[in-house]
């Protein structure tokens, strides 16, 4: 028998034998390791292990990428485990089974995107890591990420995009908790580097509002413009209302009782998941019986350019800025919010109601269960009666 196919010691093989080894056939070292060259002199390092009762030949890799070394760690590691009761063969295909942080990210972001509240959230959850963490994390496998990786991708924005980095932090933590789900890692290495980031104020960002008797110039300038109808009748029914942009943005037809004269939102286009009543104002339903001539088929009120698509909210708040106005969409519900408390006597809880707002504690709730529907329309009527006084002294003036 050649000497080579002949059972040595541990460690027979050496760095030089695996080198110059030509010849067809198996070369043994130890732990039931050895170095395989084909006739066409390729060379693999394959192991012979005796798994759970049963002989099997695990494969370790080409010798031009594996060295001698290396194969005899793994062989050695694959032998305990395998006297310990365990699986090798299994544990190979569980590592290779683990994706990559890109990889892992995009499979969570399909998961949820179905649960998030609108496609901006999805698109900016992908949109965020992409931008932040992919090219550092993108390439590394789940398991392997460390507190380290993460800290490298954070601190260039941590204090600079302080807000940014927040949300990236979160959505690495939430894709690496995936991956403890899966049994990859045990630990979230985005939620142990609190300490090692600097402290960062906390400074809330209120969204830019018009004072309340500048908001009917607002409403006038728009109807001036030369924007779309949709999009004029879209800002001022948002005004009237008091409604978030997308409630507005995304409102049908199958939502609006003309004969009642109520608008009711449904609970999953609400930011706190509760069907909403709003009382409409006689300019709120001038508006909506403009806007039927809108229809494109798709039951929106306010359609927008595409067949079938909403208005976007760029489209509002891009107007707004254009025409010199220094405000966000969001803002006029601030502007009616101020309204409400400077100019008039409704009772604090009436205007919370009409911004969709929880108001008191969770035992006062518990009692008060009311929308204050009737109270609320009163004070609906009595912003667009105030507008619509404002607008004509702007008309009048202009």
């Amino acid at each position: 028998m050649p000497a080579h196919l002949t059972r040595r010691p541990e460690k027979a093989l050496t760095a030089q034998t695996v080198k110059s080894a030509t010849a067809p056939g198996k070369y043994f070292d130890g732990h039931g390791l050895y170095l395989r060259v084909e006739p066409n002199g390729t060379k693999f390092w394959v192991q012979r292990i005796v798994i759970r009762g049963k002989r099997s030949e695990i494969g370790l890799g080409p010798a031009t990428l594996v060295s001698l070394a290396e194969a005899r760690a793994a062989a050695l590691d694959n032998r305990k485990l395998a006297r310990a009761g365990g699986d090798p063969l299994q544990a190979k295909r569980e590592a290779a089974a683990v994706l990559t942080f890109e990889e892992a990210a995009r499979k969570v972001h399909a998961l949820h995107l179905p649960t998030w509240r609108n496609e901006k959230h999805g698109r900016d959850f992908i949109t965020s890591l992409e931008l932040y963490a992919f090219p550092r994390l993108g390439k590394l496998n789940a398991a392997d990420v460390t507190t380290a990786d993460v800290l490298g991708v954070l601190m260039p924005i941590w204090t600079e995009k302080a807000e940014t980095a927040r949300r990236v932090r979160q959505r690495i933590g939430t894709v690496m908790k995936w991956a403890i789900a899966q049994g990859w890692r045990q630990d979230n290495p985005a939620e142990n580097i609190s300490k090692a980031l600097p402290k960062v104020a906390k400074v809330q960002a209120h969204r830019k509002a018009l004072g309340y008797g500048e908001v009917a110039g607002c409403i006038a300038a728009v109807q001036a413009s030369r924007a779309g109808m949709a999009t004029k009748l879209a800002l001022e029914f948002l005004v009237l209302t008091a409604a978030r942009s997308g409630e507005v943005r995304e409102a049908r037809w199958s939502e609006i009782d003309l004969a009642a004269t109520v608008w009711e939102v449904p609970a999953d286009r609400m930011k706190m998941k509760r069907a909403h009543r709003v009382p409409l104002s006689a300019r709120a339903i001038a508006i909506l019986e403009a806007a039927k001539g809108l229809d494109d088929g798709s039951g929106l009120l306010f359609p927008g350019t595409k067949q079938g698509r909403p208005l976007s909210d760029m489209t509002l708040s891009k107007l707004v800025k254009e025409l010199g106005f220094d405000a966000d969409v969001h803002g006029f519900r601030t502007s009616f919010r101020t309204w409400a408390q400077e100019r008039t006597t409704f009772p604090r809880e009436v205007a919370e109601a009409a911004l969709a707002h929880l108001s008191g504690d969770a035992v006062e709730r518990a009692y008060a269960r009311s929308d204050v529907f009737e109270k609320r329309r009163g004070m609906m009527d009595r912003w667009a009666a105030f507008l619509s006084e404002k607008s004509e002294k702007v008309t009048r003036i202009g």
